[in-house]
């Protein structure tokens, strides 16, 4: 049968096929092949009853994260609250480029704005505005949200919701689909973070499509993305880079740089280009893998 992996937990692999869940394990020789299967994987698999069959074949994957380890995902909407904790552009930064190398479509999504104050919501606009030119499409979220405009963007999709702890992902998820209940975690005030009440990775069922909770991380490593390539996950950087006068431009020292002259005009917003550079630094600065 053919299926899609939709829960990972303890070894076990739920695959859905048709309507009806099947708990599987994964044949011993992908260990020895150093295969591991990923929530949203699509699998051949064998099953005698809905509680004890084998993956036998993992199918090509269209994409794949580390954190949080999901495969095959159209869609990511990346929460980040307003206040507790508060908007960090840098962050949020580092989520979009770790998804736009993969190639999925981000969602922007900035919850509690009924906690924020009279500033900060200001500050908030502003930087919505930034990432709204750029070409992000942004939700602004309360105790309210705008269901179907994001279930819309869900329908018929493979979709994951990413953030740091307790920003609210699950708050929102039960806003999309209340008969999930999931668990909301309160903010530790002698912490200042979310505890983790997210478990596992799982797809849960959200309108027409699924949507993955995951476990919260709050940092991403850049193990896969080269110097050459991080300019592709700048949206106004690669728009730019054509104007260079040198064709392996970094934007960085090189002269004569067109992104640098959009900086200074203030067609690219200076807070994106200085994340551009400190990311640029971290991977040139990574310590090779062998």
């Amino acid at each position: 049968m053919e299926g899609q992996i939709i829960k990972a937990l303890s070894g076990f692999y739920y695959c859905y096929h048709e309507g009806k869940v099947y708990q599987c394990r994964a044949r011993g020789n992908f260990r020895k092949r150093k295969l591991t299967p990923l929530v949203g994987d699509d699998v051949i698999f064998q099953a005698e009853n809905a509680t004890d069959g084998y993956i036998m074949e993992i199918l090509p994957r269209e994409n794949a994260l580390v954190r949080p380890p999901v495969a095959n995902i159209d869609i990511a909407i990346l929460v980040f609250s307003a206040v507790e904790p508060a908007f960090s552009t840098n962050l949020a930064d580092r989520f979009l480029v770790a998804i736009e190398h993969e190639d999925i479509r981000p969602v922007i999504c900035i919850s509690k704005m009924d906690l924020a104050d009279e500033a900060e919501t200001e500050n908030i606009l502003q930087l919505v505005e930034v990432y709204r030119m750029i070409g992000y499409e942004v939700f602004l979220t309360s105790k309210e949200v705008d269901k179907e405009s994001l279930i819309e963007r869900i329908e018929g999709k493979t979709a994951v919701i990413a953030g740091q702890s307790g920003v609210g992902k699950s708050t929102l998820l039960n806003q999309l689909n209340p008969d999930l209940s999931l668990e909301t975690g309160a903010i530790s005030d002698a912490l200042g973070r979310g505890r983790h009440t997210t478990r596992h990775v799982e797809l849960l069922p959200i309108g027409g499509g699924f949507i993955a909770d995951t476990p919260g991380f709050s940092s991403i490593e850049w193990t896969t993305i080269e110097a050459s390539e991080l300019q592709f996950s700048f949206p106004e950087i690669e728009d730019r880079r054509s104007g260079c006068k040198f064709r392996g431009c970094l934007h960085e020292n090189e002269p004569s740089c067109a992104v640098k002259v959009a900086v200074s005009e203030g067609e690219i917003a200076p807070f994106r280009y200085e994340h551009y550079l400190q990311i640029l630094t971290e991977i040139k600065n990574r310590k090779p893998r062998y």
